[in-house]
C-alpha cells in the first residue's frame, strides 16, 4: 500500500534530503510482470520470499519478507527477577520508572548521572515503539531519549508518516533505548547488560502495545531478535533493514539510527523506505 502524503509532508520529506518519486497523475504507470519495482504484498496477496535491493527513489513502502518466529522478542527475565517494588512484569508505568530509577543489576549504572527514561502519568496506548542505541551524553542531560539534531530529524520523520512521540494510538510513537544508562565510561554495552535490561523493555512493550516495532540500530536489533533469530548476531545492520520480522506475531523493523544519518545522509532513502513498511503494517494491522 502506498502513502497518500499531503503537500506539507512531502516539502518536510524534502527538507530532510530524502528524493520521493511521484507519478505524474495524467499519466499513471501500471504495474505489469515485468516491471522490476517491487509490488506491495497487501496488493498481489502474496509473500515476498527474499528481500529485495531498495530503490534510490521511494514511491510507495517496500514490501519485504515477513520472518516470522515464536520466542519472545526480548530475553526474558532471569526466575524471580524483581526490581524496586516487586516484579517488573506487574509494573505499571509509574512503578517502571521508578525501578529504572533505582536499577544496579549491571555495570552500567556505574558512574551514570541519571538513567534516560520517560513516564507518562496517565499512559495511553501507542502503535509505534522506537527503540534506539543507549543513550548519548546529551540524551542523558535531557533525560529523554533522541534530542538534539538527531532527535528533530527524527520527529520529522515520524511526522511524515503520521506519526509523532508522545501520541496515541495510531498516529503515536513511544520513544525509548534498549539500555537506560550511560556508563562514566563510554563503551558499547555487553550481551548481559543488554539481557538485564530487557527485562524493563519487555514491560514497556507490553504497556505500550505497539502494533510495530522500529529497531534503530545494532543494539536494539541484537536485544529485540537476538534470541529469536541467532544468525542476527553475526550479521551486518544493513542486512537486517528492508524487511519485517515477526515475534510473536509482533512485527519489528530494523533501521538506522538517526545519528548515522545524520554523517551519511545518503541513507536517508533507506530508513524512508524502512518507516513506510511499518506505517503500511500499522494501517493494515499485520
Amino acid at each position: 500500500m502506498s502513502l497518500n502524503l499531503d503537500a506539507r509532508q512531502r516539502a518536510m520529506l524534502q527538507e530532510m534530503g530524502v528524493r520521493v518519486w511521484w507519478p505524474r497523475a495524467e499519466a499513471p504507470v501500471p504495474v505489469t510482470s515485468a516491471d522490476p519495482s517491487p509490488e506491495p504484498a497487501s496488493a498481489r496477496g502474496a509473500t515476498v520470499v527474499a528481500p529485495v535491493q531498495t530503490p534510490a527513489r521511494v514511491a510507495a513502502p517496500v514490501a519485504q519478507a515477513a520472518v516470522t518466529a515464536t520466542r519472545p522478542a526480548v530475553p526474558a527475565p532471569e526466575p524471580g527477577a524483581t526490581a524496586e517494588g516487586g516484579p517488573v512484569d506487574g509494573m505499571d508505568w509509574a512503578q517502571l520508572a521508578q525501578a529504572v530509577q533505582a536499577c544496579t543489576a549491571c555495570g552500567l549504572c556505574e558512574g551514570r548521572k541519571a538513567p534516560v527514561f520517560v513516564s507518562d502519568p496517565a499512559p495511553a496506548q501507542a502503535d509505534w515503539l522506537v527503540v534506539g542505541e543507549p543513550p548519548d551524553e546529551q540524551e542523558e542531560r535531557a533525560g529523554s531519549p533522541f534530542v538534539g539534531e538527531a532527535g528533530q530529524l527524527l520527529d520529522n520523520m515520524l511526522r511524515a508518516v503520521q506519526c509523532r512521540r508522545d501520541g496515541q494510538g495510531r498516529g503515536g510513537a513511544r520513544l525509548t533505548h534498549v539500555v537506560k544508562c550511560r556508563p562514566a565510561a563510554v563503551r558499547p554495552p555487553q550481551a548481559e547488560e543488554l539481557a538485564r535490561c530487557a527485562v524493563f523493555l519487555r514491560r514497556e512493550i507490553a504497556l505500550t502495545r505497539p502494533r510495530v516495532i522500529l529497531a534503530m540500530g545494532r543494539f536494539a536489533a541484537i536485544s529485540l531478535l537476538g534470541e529469536a533469530y541467532p544468525e542476527v548476531l553475526r550479521m551486518p545492520l544493513g542486512q537486517l533493514r528492508g524487511r519485517a520480522f515477526r515475534v510473536d506475531g509482533l512485527p519489528i523493523i530494523v533501521t538506522y539510527p538517526p545519528v548515522k544519518l545524520l554523517r551519511a545522509p545518503m541513507e536517508k532513502a533507506n530508513v524512508w523506505a524502512d518507516l513506510c513498511l511499518a506505517r503500511s503494517l500499522v494501517l493494515d494491522g499485520t
